[in-house]
């Protein structure tokens, strides 16, 4: 398809749907809504966003958490004992002992720090690891809001479809119940039989009977998008179709699209992160086996003096400062398969990432060529609305004229009926098939 005919014909999706807007927005008294405005809605009370959103604040705070590992830990201690006489066994522990008096109080007061200095590098990652989760976290949220915006879009054109579908219908039925007092006319006059008479008369029941069913499935879709952004069911919401798709359909190519959604996509994105924490959970694991360094100072008042001879039965003060140093030795035969698991976890993931991106060409390819296929397919509506308003103005000259049947009449009729619902489906088909691509590219 040419880049002419492309420009042509998304302008021509677009000026069709937005020039039956106002049919659907003369009640003042109604909510009257843009799609923007479901989407804004949609952000602010949609419970599945509001869920992702106090994750991704918990994931903030987990972060916040992770940095404070970098100061120093202190604690303030203390006890304080009852201490029983000393016994002395001299005899025997069978035998009755030796009671010395000694001092009974015992309490201790006092305070400890700790500092990291070195611990292999542990406290960098979890910070990293920390700030990764978080990204991936606002990375899902986007994702979801994706997602409910692209499902509160199908709702909001499912409404807008049978809206369509009813104004379509509610003319038809006008034209057939004159079609019918015609035909009663020329029942009564005998020009026609009493079987055309009862074959007009259902088929205008049936045409009801549909009507009904366009408005429960208008009833449907309207529940539904209340309760997608925060409204009372009892809301009928009154669409406005604003503009804020023409401006975002320049003609790109299928390469265009991908390399978009290779920059954007979320699903992509979310992959990313996930094999970056991969990576830092194995230079995790290797880090076991390092050692760990750190400076400490601790400080305490104790009663009575036990700890030094000579003893006295006297509070005393002691502290000290200085350098604690470790080496994990059993880490260099205990952590080889756990390296080896962080090892095989990444390559899993690895995969999994090239899969993803695989998935979001496939998905890029298919919204693309669907959407060229909309377009293409209003064309083809349009031109049968044509064909079959020429067809039926040719049935219908000829069954008043006695020249056809009523049949011929009937299927005419509903063929045009039907290129009517096909051009507002290919409409809407069209819209919701750009969302798709947008939503693929992750510029939804």
């Amino acid at each position: 398809m040419s880049t002419i005919t492309n420009k042509w014909l998304v302008g021509a999706v677009f000026i069709t749907i937005f020039s039956t807007q106002t049919a659907f927005s003369q009640d003042p008294e109604k909510n009257t809504l843009t799609l923007t405005d479901v989407w804004k809605k949609a952000d602010v009370y949609n419970r599945q966003l509001q869920i992702q959103y106090l994750r991704v604040q918990s994931m903030d705070e987990r972060t916040k958490a992770a940095k404070d590992e970098r100061l120093p830990e202190v604690k303030a201690n203390g006890v304080y004992a009852r201490v029983s006489n000393l016994a002395i066994y001299e005899d025997g522990l069978l035998n009755t002992p030796t009671q010395y008096p000694v001092v009974h109080g015992y309490y201790q007061f006092g305070a400890d720090a700790y500092l990291n200095v070195y611990n292999g590098g542990k406290t960098t990652r979890e910070i990293k690891v920390r700030q990764t989760e978080a990204e991936l976290a606002k990375e899902q949220q986007n994702l979801s809001t994706t997602e409910i915006r692209y499902k509160a879009a199908a709702l909001y054109l499912d409404i807008y479809r049978g809206r369509m579908y009813e104004k379509v219908m509610l003319q038809d039925i006008n034209e057939r119940e004159k079609e019918l007092e015609e035909i009663r006319q020329l029942h009564k006059n005998g020009v026609v039989l009493k079987s055309d008479l009862l074959r007009a008369e259902l088929k205008l029941s049936k045409q009801k009977m549909t009507l009904l069913e366009i408005r429960n499935g208008i009833a449907i879709a309207n529940q539904r998008l209340n309760i997608m952004i925060g409204q009372a069911d009892s809301i009928e919401n009154q669409l406005s179709i604003d503009t804020l798709i023409a401006s975002q359909t320049p003609a790109r190519t299928y390469e265009d699209y991908v390399a978009d959604a290779y920059e954007h996509s979320f699903a992509f994105k979310i992959s990313e992160k996930e094999t970056a924490l991969s990576e830092l959970k194995l230079k995790d694991v290797k880090s076991n086996i390092l050692p760990k360094i750190g400076l400490y100072a601790e400080y305490a008042y104790t009663y009575p003096q036990i700890l030094f001879y000579p003893y006295s039965i006297a509070l005393y003060g002691l502290g000290q400062v200085g350098v604690k140093a470790g080496v994990p030795i059993s880490a260099f035969y205990q952590n080889k398969h756990r390296k080896q698991e962080a090892k095989i976890n990444l390559e899993r993931q690895e995969i999994e990432h090239a899969d993803t991106k695989d998935q979001v060409r496939q998905e890029v390819k298919a919204a693309y060529l669907r959407y060229t296929e909309a377009i293409t397919r209003i064309g083809v509506a349009n031109d049968n609305i044509t064909q079959a308003k020429e067809n039926f103005r040719i049935v219908n000259n000829t069954y008043f004229n006695q020249l056809s049947l009523l049949t011929d009449l009937l299927d005419a009729e509903t063929q045009l009926l039907q290129s009517r619902f096909d051009l507002t489906t290919a409409q809407v088909t069209a819209q919701l098939q750009y969302y798709q691509l947008l939503k693929a590219t992750g510029n939804l």
